[in-house]
């Protein structure tokens, strides 16, 4: 977000040579009353640790050794992909940052760790103050939902590199977890069940294939509503914001034993869940015992994708995943659902052959 610094000449010579840089397409000072107007935004995500304003060179966090013996540090970072290109479509800017952060935090809560502090990069051709002002509400409000804090960033005006009216956008997470707490598979057995619990959506993954159907193929208008995808315009639903898993897995984590967690994203089940997995193992999924929402059901029929193809591109209804011992199961279903989660026991670890997948499908269809 600018940096939240910005080099200023003095005397006359600044004029001139601001008026040149503004002329090639760059504007400071639209720039400077952006970070003006997103100070109260950034600031409400700040928790204890943070100990810099805006406008430092570099965004300032101290660690609380009290609450951890060994803290390990966990970092992450992502992107949003082409659903940027939604929000194109739609003007609709607001949600967005909500999705940088989720897919950061996500992957950092995986490990057992905690977010502490986001940064984040907004690129765009010609800054339109207005809606960098509300990417940078999403993202404020993604860091709430997280509990971590906002504490910089940086806004790139440069003209040429962007088409008019569009942005690119890149997030960075640090989270800590003490080092005997490291969530990273190793314990998980055979007789493990696996949980899965409910995405909001297509989250953020697969969006090219999504365009390319909807928009090329099938000759939809993002403002356009379809009976089959009930909730709002194309557009709307396809912005639904990638879900926060972050509050319910440190809740989780208070009183149970989870021995593998891993976030659903591009390459779905097949490629995500074999990372947490120890190589004499397999996972088992039954494929007819979650609710697929109609987004996925629609893209399937219409596009006439195949069941494999749909599970390696989408989260198809599951956005994250828990590995827990049997004797924990029933409980940590229970507690998904107090949490107001939607989890559903999806499948169970089995002994791995020599020549197996990693991740093998049984039961119905899930269309």
């Amino acid at each position: 977000m600018i940096k939240w610094n910005l080099d200023f000449f003095n005397g006359e010579e600044a004029v001139s040579k601001k008026s040149l840089y503004a002329e090639a397409g760059v504007d400071i000072d639209k720039a400077n009353r952006l970070v003006t107007s997103i100070k109260d935004v950034v600031s409400s995500t700040y928790t204890k640790g943070v100990i810099t304003e805006i406008g430092g060179f570099a965004g300032l966090f101290a660690l609380d050794h009290e609450k951890y013996k060994n803290p390990v540090l966990v970092s992450s970072t992502d992107g949003v992909g082409t659903k940027l290109k939604i929000a194109f479509m739609t003007g609709i800017h607001d949600t967005i940052g909500i999705d940088l952060v989720a897919m950061c935090v996500n992957d950092i809560v995986v490990t057992g760790a905690a977010p502490l502090f986001f940064l984040d990069y907004f690129a765009t051709g010609k800054l339109e103050e207005a809606v960098a002002t509300d990417v940078i509400k999403g993202i404020a409000q993604g860091c709430k939902m997280a509990e971590c804090a906002l504490i910089g960033g940086e806004t790139a005006e440069m003209p040429g590199m962007y088409p008019p009216n569009e942005y690119d956008l890149a997030g960075f997470a640090v989270g800590v977890v003490d080092r005997d707490k490291i969530i990273d598979g190793s314990e998980i057995g055979v007789g493990h069940e696996i949980i899965g619990i409910a995405s909001s959506g297509l989250h953020s993954n697969g969006y090219s294939l999504v365009r390319k159907l909807i928009f090329d193929q099938l000759g939809f208008n993002a403002e356009d509503r379809v009976a089959e995808i009930p909730g709002g315009t194309i557009g709307q639903i396809l912005l639904t914001p990638t879900k926060i898993y972050v509050k319910t897995v440190l809740n989780l984590l208070k009183s149970f034993k989870i021995h593998g967690i891993v976030h659903i994203t591009g390459g779905g089940f097949q490629d995500n869940i074999p990372r947490v997995l120890p190589d004499s193992c397999k996972a088992v999924i039954n494929t007819g015992s979650w609710y697929v929402p109609s987004i996925f059901r629609f893209l399937q029929k219409r596009g006439k994708i195949s069941q494999e193809e749909m599970l390696r591109t989408f989260n198809c209804g599951i956005g994250m995943v828990l590995i827990v011992p049997p004797s924990e199961t029933q409980e940590v279903l229970l507690q998904l659902k107090a949490l107001n989660e939607d989890p559903f026991l999806i499948g169970r670890i089995e002994k791995r052959g020599q020549d197996e997948s990693s991740v093998v499908f049984s039961g119905d269809s899930l269309f």
